[in-house]
């Protein structure tokens, strides 16, 4: 997959964070629909996964939590 379709990808994910609710803890895998996360190949979702906790680390409106047992990346929205 091209650069250019990953920052899609990660530009669609940021717009959905806009869905979520003040306090509401979420893993990258839901911002989107399950069979279009499922479909992305695995080496696309690590470069996604990166790029949104890069994003999310400069931003006030998502905190970085900690990793889920599965060892997915955990965040909160904030306001």
């Amino acid at each position: 997959m091209a650069k250019k379709d990953e920052n899609k990808l990660l530009k669609k994910a940021w717009q959905e964070t806009k869905q979520l609710k003040d306090g509401e803890v979420f893993i990258l895998k839901d911002l989107f629909k399950g069979y279009k996360w499922n479909r992305l190949p695995t080496e696309v979702r690590t470069a996604l996964g990166r790029a949104f906790l890069e994003k999310a680390g400069g931003k006030k409106s998502v905190e970085v939590l900690g990793k889920t047992p599965s060892h997915q990346q955990q965040y909160k929205k904030i306001g």
